[in-house]
């Protein structure tokens, strides 16, 4: 509709967003990619295309009073100048393209334009990566080849393996979350979201030692009694995992255990706090001895009959 610029509708979003606790760096990120695609419509419709590259270089000069409602077309023509300039990967262009989704969905449910331009944007297809994560008894033996004496950074990376619980939610943990006789732990999860993770009694009671009686306060204390930081969580892993083996990968190896055993995708959503099924499926690895089974007993020329 005319007169709808981004200028009226971009805060109106990013507080939208803040009403449903997104976190500050989501926001912004998202503020930024919408504030680059106005930037974009701007230059094209006041300037010409042809002075794209020159405005691109200082954006101080562009403006974003000019409409929101826009086409397919031109949303595939700003993702292909933004991947000619060879500073934005597949990857990239995923998170901006979801990231505009997020804004005209928003603007399409306000009423401030008839279709959503987005429903018609192919998105770049991203070369699959082997995701290194640690099987079992991998993880096991890292566990096991940390000194006795550095049980707090054994601990860490065990009670990762254990919960599946992401390095900020780690972090946060007070003694008061645990609770020794249900065998769980209350996190606190993106976009301030209170979830229930189950822990072993093992773990538990490697807590109960490495705690020392104490009742209250974070369980990992760092600097003026706070709790522990994610940087020496990230430093904890750099010194004892494999090259490569960060705490996210291990969450991959909780997340990939788990469902190998259970087969249960939702109990897996649940437990890592992911709020799309699809984000859990990334986690997931079939495993060798159960690809080699099915196909022994299905593909024709395996079978002896």
């Amino acid at each position: 509709m005319q007169g709808d610029y981004f200028s009226e509708w971009l805060p109106r979003f990013l507080h939208h967003l803040r009403m449903r606790n997104y976190s500050p760096g989501t926001i912004e990120s998202y503020g930024r990619v919408i504030r680059k695609f106005g930037y974009y419509l701007w230059i094209s419709r006041t300037k010409g295309a042809g002075k794209l590259v020159v405005y691109w270089q200082d954006l101080a000069h562009a403006r974003l009073d000019t409409e929101v409602d826009t086409t397919p077309i031109i949303i595939d023509d700003f993702l292909a100048f933004l991947a000619s300039l060879r500073d934005y990967k597949a990857t990239t262009l995923q998170r901006i393209i979801s990231s505009l989704s997020s804004f005209y969905r928003y603007l399409y449910a306000q009423g401030a334009i008839e279709t959503n331009p987005l429903l018609a944007v192919d998105r770049p297809r991203i070369k699959e990566k082997e995701i290194k994560y640690l099987k079992h008894n991998q993880v096991m033996r890292l566990l096991g080849s940390i000194p006795d004496e550095d049980v707090r950074d054994r601990l860490i990376i065990r009670l990762i393996y254990a919960t599946g619980v992401r390095v900020s939610e780690l972090c946060g943990i007070t003694l008061s979350d645990i609770d020794f006789d249900d065998h769980t732990i209350r996190v606190l999860g993106k976009g301030g979201k209170i979830r229930t993770v189950f822990v072993d009694e093992e773990t538990l009671d490697e807590i109960d030692r490495f705690t020392g009686g104490r009742i209250d306060g974070p369980l990992f204390v760092g600097q003026m009694g706070h709790a522990l930081s994610p940087r020496t969580v990230q430093h904890i892993f750099k010194q004892w995992a494999p090259e490569g083996i960060t705490p996210h990968k291990i969450r991959h190896s909780y997340a990939s255990e788990l469902y190998r055993r259970s087969k249960n995708l939702r109990v897996v959503q649940e437990n890592l706090g992911h709020s799309s099924i699809q984000t859990t499926e990334i986690y997931l690895h079939t495993d060798v001895d159960e690809r080699r089974t099915v196909y022994q007993q299905y593909f024709p020329l395996s079978r002896k009959d």
